[in-house]
């Protein structure tokens, strides 16, 4: 995870649609709330909630530029999730082709003889 504390689960976080929808609107660049605000169908204080969520969960930080809060991916905490479902996939992975591989074609002969 990012060297910041973090205090939200990342995959509570991910669960709503709005929330993963900014994510996908910071994966183009940083973006300031009002440019995400004006993209969603949402109100700028909900869109700022959103944030704050995604920010507690380690997903994505902020910088100021003047009165401007800019946000962006935080990369460690979107690294973490990846690697944490590429684990999940490729143990299911292994385990299909283990399965494969032990269903012999004599055994599917045999049931249609």
């Amino acid at each position: 995870m990012p060297a910041e504390q973090t205090r939200g689960d990342p995959f509570e976080a991910l669960g709503d649609p709005m929330r993963r929808e900014i994510l996908r609107l910071l994966s183009a660049g940083e973006k300031p709330v009002h440019e995400i605000a004006v993209a969603l169908p949402v109100s700028r204080p909900a869109v700022s909630r959103h944030l704050r969520l995604l920010k507690d969960a380690g997903l994505v930080s902020e910088r100021s530029e003047g009165t401007r809060r800019i946000y962006h991916l935080q990369t460690g905490g979107v690294r973490a999730v990846q690697e944490y479902l590429a684990g999940i996939w490729g143990d299911a992975a292994a385990r299909f082709r283990m399965l494969a591989e032990n269903t012999g074609r004599d055994e599917d002969e045999a049931t249609f003889r």
